[in-house]
C-alpha cells in the first residue's frame, strides 16, 4: 500500500543499491508491472517525456504473441516520484544501454547482467522487514496488487486500472484488490 511504500522509502540509504531499490519499488508500484516485466526492461524500452516516462513492454505473461504495449508512468508530485527515482538510478550508474535493473555488489560495483524476478521479491521482502512488517506476507507481486488496491480505493474505474495493469478483464482486476476496501463505505461505520 502507498503508506507502506512511503515508509520503506524513508529507510532506504542513498547508496547505489538504495537508488536501485527505490527505483524498483516506485516504478514497480506506479506501473503495476509484473516483476518479470520490470526486470526485463532495457534502456531502449524507456522514453522520457514531459509528463513522465513511457515504458514499452515487449512481451508479458498475457501477450504470448509479443505484440507489446506501452505503460505510462506519470511524474510524481512528491519525493516519491517514480520517474525521478528511475532517472536518479540511471544517472548514478551511467546506464544508457542494456538492462535497466542490475545487481550491485557490496563494494558498490554495478553488474552488467539484469536482476532476476526473484531479486525483486527479495528487495520487497527486505524493505518491508525494515519497517516492521512481516516479510513472508509480501512478494514482488505486492507492488502490482498495491497499486490496484490503491487505485480502486480512490474510485478509479476498472477500465482505467486495466489500462495500467494490462489485465484483460475487470474480474481479474477485482481479484487483486486487497481486503482494505472492506471498511470503505461500510454500513456499520455509517450507522453506529
Amino acid at each position: 500500500m502507498r503508506e507502506d511504500l512511503l515508509a520503506m522509502l524513508h529507510q532506504i540509504p542513498k547508496d547505489l543499491r538504495g537508488l536501485r531499490d527505490r527505483a524498483v519499488l516506485l516504478l514497480g508500484f506506479a506501473s503495476a508491472m509484473r516483476r518479470s516485466e520490470l526486470v526485463g526492461l532495457d534502456f531502449d524500452d524507456l522514453q522520457f517525456v514531459a509528463e513522465g516516462v513511457l515504458v514499452r513492454l515487449r512481451r508479458s505473461k498475457t501477450d504470448q504473441e509479443a505484440v507489446g504495449r506501452k505503460v505510462a508512468v506519470c511524474n510524481g508530485r512528491t519525493e516519491a516520484c517514480p520517474v525521478a527515482a528511475l532517472r536518479d538510478w540511471l544517472l548514478a550508474t551511467s546506464i544508457d544501454a542494456g538492462p535497466v535493473f542490475r545487481g550491485v555488489t557490496r563494494a558498490g560495483k554495478v553488474s552488467n547482467g539484469r536482476l532476476s524476478s526473484q531479486t525483486v521479491a527479495l528487495i520487497v521482502k527486505a524493505r518491508v522487514g525494515e519497517i516492521g512488517l512481516p516479510p513472508a506476507a509480501f512478494s514482488g507481486h505486492s507492488l502490482r496488487a498495491g497499486l490496484v488496491t490503491e487505485a480502486a480505493g480512490l474510485g478509479l474505474s476498472a477500465e482505467s486500472i486495466q489500462r495500467q495493469t494490462g489485465h484483460k478483464s475487470a474480474a481479474m482486476v477485482s481479484r487483486y484488490i486487497r481486503d482494505t476496501r472492506l471498511f470503505a463505505g461500510n454500513q456499520a461505520g455509517a450507522v453506529l
